[in-house]
């Protein structure tokens, strides 16, 4: 008897990175003493009226499919707050996806072919370079520049764009570095874009999480509206016709990580078959869930202010306190909820910081989960107390000298 080789995945998805952030939290799970900064989640719970609002659906027995789209209300109420943040965007433009991570694979699904050249900006959150390569597509990598703060060569990226290059993949404010692209360097890409028939991939989920200055009087380059900050925006640029798809989350603005809700932004030619990949991937998002966001987005104005203030004090207090260890740099984040600092001597981050979880009971990303370019930096997720901070910094501080 001829026996088949071993049941397998497809060599691509074999081929896949898998997490090294989880990899370092698996080696502290279990363990109560550690300090866990390893992952981009605040150390708050849901506010008590969102949570309330899935209660009361619930309640009513919200508990049915809804459409693939999401419902009108919530798409109604996204709208009204993106146009408030931005320009005028119709409702029907919107789609509600189960999860931020859903919808950054559904505009994959939607746009990208076997064979596609996507370009990104890095280093970035692993899931967005991933995704593209689950696909069948080639990712090439564009690199933002170390220093006071993080920032990118537009040209580099202009000249990566390519004629015949499928996508660009831009997350600003950026996970893990905190960079904030700018209007100007956006205008660039978009005419770019326009030009040679590109498609942007804005993933915007921390649009929301940008500072104003408060450390040597440095320029933010953010916008506000009606005393909202929020990130420059392709979306305050963009023709509703462009090649442009805006992704975002409920997860980081409004303290909701474990709700899983998300949407996608699209021009109107694709909302048809958008519609199809949902209904072939989740169908919908929980009718209850969908409550709980209407309620975010309606009366969450306050949660976000609060929320923002709070992370602006902790990553002054962070940025301060890494700087002055010896062998650390770490430059200041404008946006996002993480600093992505250089440690003098590391070569290998994920062994350091499986070290960290081992011996100082410090739970920190390692650089190289963001890709080649991120190899020698740490990641410190700072949406927490200073107190909490503070702990960590006198245990790293007590690693360091112990090396």
């Amino acid at each position: 008897m001829v026996l088949s080789p071993s049941p397998s995945a497809r060599l691509v998805v074999q081929s896949l990175e898998a997490s090294r952030i989880r990899e370092v939290a698996n080696v502290g799970i279990g363990r109560s003493d550690v300090l866990p900064f390893w992952f981009g989640e605040p150390d708050q719970v849901t506010p008590a009226f969102i949570r309330d609002a899935a209660k009361a659906a619930l309640d009513d027995g919200d508990t049915f499919y809804t459409s693939n789209y999401g419902i009108p209300p919530l798409r109604e109420a996204l709208a009204g707050y993106l146009s408030a943040l931005h320009q005028p965007l119709d409702a029907s433009r919107v789609a509600v996806t189960s999860s931020g991570v859903s919808a950054l694979m559904l505009l994959s699904q939607l746009i990208l072919s076997p064979g596609d050249r996507v370009v990104a900006v890095t280093p970035l959150w692993p899931n967005v370079v991933e995704i593209p390569k689950i696909l069948g597509a080639e990712v090439v990598r564009v690199p933002l520049q170390f220093g006071e703060v993080w920032d990118l060569d537009i040209q580099q990226l202009i000249d990566a764009l390519t004629p015949g290059t499928r996508a660009v993949m831009i997350n600003s404010p950026n996970n893990p570095t905190g960079w904030v692209m700018s209007r100007a360097q956006q205008q660039i890409v978009l005419d770019h874009c326009r030009q040679h028939g590109i498609w942007i991939v804005a993933d915007d989920v921390y649009e929301r999480v940008v500072y104003r200055p408060s450390i040597s009087g440095r320029s933010n380059d953010t916008q506000a509206h009606d005393d909202k900050l929020c990130a420059p925006s392709f979306l305050d640029i963009a023709e509703p016709n462009d090649r442009l798809i805006s992704s975002n989350s409920f997860s980081k603005a409004w303290l909701m990580t474990g709700w899983r809700l998300g949407w996608l932004v699209a021009p109107p030619t694709l909302m048809t078959d958008l519609g199809k990949l949902i209904e072939f991937n989740t169908s919908c998002a929980p009718g209850f869930v969908q409550r709980a966001g209407i309620a975010a987005v309606e009366r969450g104005d306050d949660i976000i202010a609060t929320t923002i203030d709070r992370y602006q004090t902790a990553r002054d207090f962070l940025y301060q306190r890494l700087n002055a260890l010896p062998g650390i740099t770490a430059p200041l984040p404008k946006g996002a909820m993480y600093l992505f600092f250089r440690l003098d001597g590391v070569t290998d981050s994920l062994a350091l910081c499986k070290q960290l979880v081992r011996d100082a009971g410090l739970g920190l990303a390692p650089g190289s989960a963001f890709g080649p370019e991120g190899e020698g930096y740490i990641r410190w997720c700072f949406a927490s107390s200073v107190e909490r901070l503070a702990s960590g910094v006198q245990r790293l501080e007590k690693f360091l000298l112990a090396r």
